[in-house]
């Protein structure tokens, strides 16, 4: 998996390459048997049940390991300025569409912000061909496979960080800032400094919270954001004010109109 990554000649040959990994068997056994299974209201639905590549600019593709045509980008970025870090896959949301953050609760929350904040063309992301293109911004997460409970472990994480790595270092040119939702992708972001920028992460690593702020030389700022979970949002630990404003500072880090 190490070496296939690293020969991913861009963001389609790599979302190819994720879509393909069976590298941890608790989370393959998790993710085809959640597809096998379903829940009642999508029964009649094919699930992808694979990992779940990026999705964003530049290419804009449907996901599902850059099948489909890529969409048109909605505004004059096209480069990713912006990361957004996420967790993993939802069982019954990318596991089940092919496209991170697509088809649940947390991308119905994540999309509209990103909408607002004007980086998506529209609110809502239910399919992986409902004509949702980003601007300047790439999403992708820290683990690729539906993990059981929402909970990747720690050696999973690491396990799929080739693919993080790669995928970030495809995006280097551009990429200005990066949105880790929540601490474990926090944690995720810090091996990437050495491994693709060649930088020492900092010691002792920031503490993760909602706007934390960091900075170094030479490498994208990185801002700490509640992920947008059913559980941040629904008891209003996470805001949609709150969001607006780490989009806000996104932007204005990254250089995006």
């Amino acid at each position: 998996m190490v070496a296939r990554a690293a020969r991913a000649t861009g963001l389609a040959d790599l979302d190819a390459a994720v879509s393909d990994c069976f590298a941890c068997p608790r989370l393959v056994d998790w993710r085809e048997q959640v597809a096998r299974t379903k829940r009642a209201a999508f029964r009649d639905q094919d699930y992808w049940g694979r990992p779940v590549p990026g999705f964003g600019a530049p290419d804009n593709r449907t996901g599902r390991g850059g099948a489909g045509p890529p969409a048109t980008p909605p505004g004059p970025v096209s480069e990713p300025r912006i990361g957004i870090l996420g967790l993993a896959p939802a069982a019954h949301g990318g596991n089940r569409t092919g496209r991170v953050f697509t088809g649940d609760r947390s991308g119905d929350v994540l999309f509209a912000a990103l909408h607002r904040a004007g980086l998506a063309n529209q609110p809502t992301s239910v399919a992986a061909d409902d004509g949702l293109a980003l601007t300047g911004v790439r999403i992708f997460a820290a683990v690729r496979c539906a993990p059981p409970d929402n909970k990747p472990t720690p050696a999973e994480r690491d396990t799929c960080a080739p693919w993080v790595h790669r995928e970030v270092a495809l995006i280097r040119p551009t990429l200005r800032v990066v949105v880790a939702l929540g601490a474990f992708a926090w944690a995720a972001w810090w091996p990437v400094l050495r491994q693709v920028y060649g930088v020492r992460p900092p010691s002792p690593r920031p503490v993760f919270g909602h706007g934390a702020h960091w900075s170094g030389s030479a490498v994208p700022d990185l801002l700490g954001c509640y992920h947008v979970s059913q559980q941040n949002t629904f008891t209003g630990r996470l805001t949609t004010q709150m969001l607006d404003d780490v989009f806000a500072r996104a932007k204005q880090l990254a250089g995006v109109d």
